[in-house]
């Protein structure tokens, strides 16, 4: 892997640039509470689709120390989802984000179209939180640069497929994705990468992916997991999602390790605590 050429940044991109680097100078990995406003995601589809629920499960996961607020309105789950259209993505985060964005935390928007982010952005969310890393929607790597805007880039593919090295296949889409936001004119002052836990992926590849995450600090770019209850987790002890809490922490411990600085959770309160008393044991090394 070759990590991209780093280029100085505009001042325009200072804004994006200043709140990552304020995120990231924490001592332990910034903590990311997910959002889900739909009817089927994986984990907790439905819970929180009445806008008085999930504006609460907002403020609880703030109080419970979460540094960003991840919201979502459209399914990504690898088995399943039903794609809705942009205007039905918009109709439910309406009543929820500009509510979540008065909370005062940042806020990202998980949204593959270009429409429904900028639309987001224009209503106080700070971050674009691509599961298609730019390669989906032509015209996202163009706003994000408008907009100056923290991208996360992460990996996905159509379908698994348990033969391949998915270090390889990793690496060579967030080169390709590199490309096309340089393209554009995203800083990479304003990128991070997330591997795409669980995303065309294997139960196998996953976990590969976990063990090896410390291969991709090559692209010298901030890196973040999101394992929080994924189905690798039933590949080694069947549980249900909310039962893999246990599971989410370790790995997401592990990641850490291996110079994760975002992790994307369910389960804030637990997970803060983990990462909390790791980073203070580690520290009397």
């Amino acid at each position: 892997m070759i990590a991209p050429t780093s280029r100085p940044a505009p001042a325009a991109t200072l804004a994006g640039h200043s709140l990552l680097s304020d995120l990231l100078s924490r001592p332990h990995p910034v903590v990311m509470g997910v959002l889900n406003v739909t009817p089927d995601s994986f984990s907790d589809g439905g819970q929180f689709i009445a806008p008085e629920l999930a504006l609460a499960h907002a403020r609880r996961m703030i109080a419970e120390g979460a540094d960003i607020i991840d919201i979502g309105a459209e399914s990504t789950r690898p088995y399943g989802s039903q794609p809705v259209s942009a205007d039905e993505e918009q109709r439910r985060l309406q009543p929820v984000l500009s509510e979540v964005v008065a909370l005062g935390v940042p806020v990202s928007i998980d949204s593959m179209k270009s429409s429904v982010v900028a639309w987001a952005l224009d209503t106080g969310a700070k971050i674009a939180n691509d599961v298609w890393g730019l390669q989906r929607d032509p015209g996202m790597a163009t706003l994000v640069a408008q907009r100056h805007s923290p991208l996360i880039i992460m990996h996905n593919r159509d379908s698994a497929d348990g033969t391949i090295d998915i270090m390889q296949d990793i690496a060579a889409f967030f080169t390709r994705s590199l490309e096309i936001a340089a393209a554009a004119g995203v800083a990479s002052e304003n990128i991070v990468l997330d591997p795409g836990i669980g995303f065309g992926k294997t139960a196998e590849q996953s976990m590969i992916a976990l063990a090896r995450l410390d291969e991709l600090r090559v692209f010298n770019l901030p890196l973040l997991v999101g394992a929080s209850r994924k189905r690798f987790i039933d590949s080694i002890t069947p549980s249900e999602p909310h039962q893999r809490l246990g599971g989410s922490i370790a790995a997401h411990l592990l990641a850490a390790r291996s110079g994760a600085r975002i992790i994307r959770t369910h389960d804030v309160a637990e997970t803060l605590q983990a990462l909390r008393v790791a980073a203070a044991i580690e520290d009397k090394r």
